[in-house]
């Protein structure tokens, strides 16, 4: 077995996860979309938690060194702000498929006590990357950003759970232009 046999089971455990959840973990339909034995993800996921976990703590690994390329990639950080919606876009044109924590966190009283730390920790990177670029923009006062990123990282999430019930991306666009109208998220 290799470290890219290792990176093949997490790529394949994430789509899954994002269409199906923790559920949708199954050794053997990842096994068979890898090319590999389900036996064989036992080698470096010995138990479903512990390949959750990976899974899940990988997710909001690189949505955090996302976040952080986005705001130093773009020209102000309001404009940071105003494509922050474009990331959870992206899983919704993915087969209709929606954030992997957000799946899991629907699921959390059925998750294994191992997975839910790593589950909790996409939302708290999200809203603290959007208290800071919130703030930095001067969008929002410090003491005020904390709430107003809470309630943008919900209404977002909200809005891909809308679109995905619907399989309609133009639903996620148009709740996103009202948050902008509402004055949300930055215009």
């Amino acid at each position: 077995m290799s470290v890219n046999a290792r990176e093949e089971i997490l790529a394949a455990a994430k789509l899954a996860a994002q269409a199906h959840g923790y559920e949708g973990l199954n050794y053997r339909d990842l096994a068979a979309q890898v090319g590999i034995k389900a036996a064989s993800i036992y080698y470096y996921f010995p138990s479903k938690a512990e390949l959750a976990t990976a899974v899940a703590k990988r997710y909001w690994e690189d949505d955090a060194a996302y976040l952080e390329s986005l705001l130093q990639n773009s020209v102000t950080p309001l404009d940071a702000l105003r494509r922050y919606p474009e990331t959870f876009r992206w899983a919704l044109e993915n087969d209709n498929r929606i954030c992997l924590c957000s799946f899991m966190s629907a699921q959390f009283d059925d998750l294994p006590d191992v997975v839910k730390p790593e589950v909790q920790a996409f939302a708290d990177v999200n809203v603290a990357w959007l208290r800071k670029t919130l703030v930095a923009a001067k969008v929002a006062s410090p003491k005020e950003a904390e709430k107003r990123a809470r309630a943008i990282y919900a209404g977002i999430v909200g809005a891909q759970l809308m679109a995905r019930s619907r399989a309609d991306i133009a639903l996620y666009d148009s709740v996103i232009d009202s948050y902008r109208a509402a004055g949300l998220l930055p215009a």
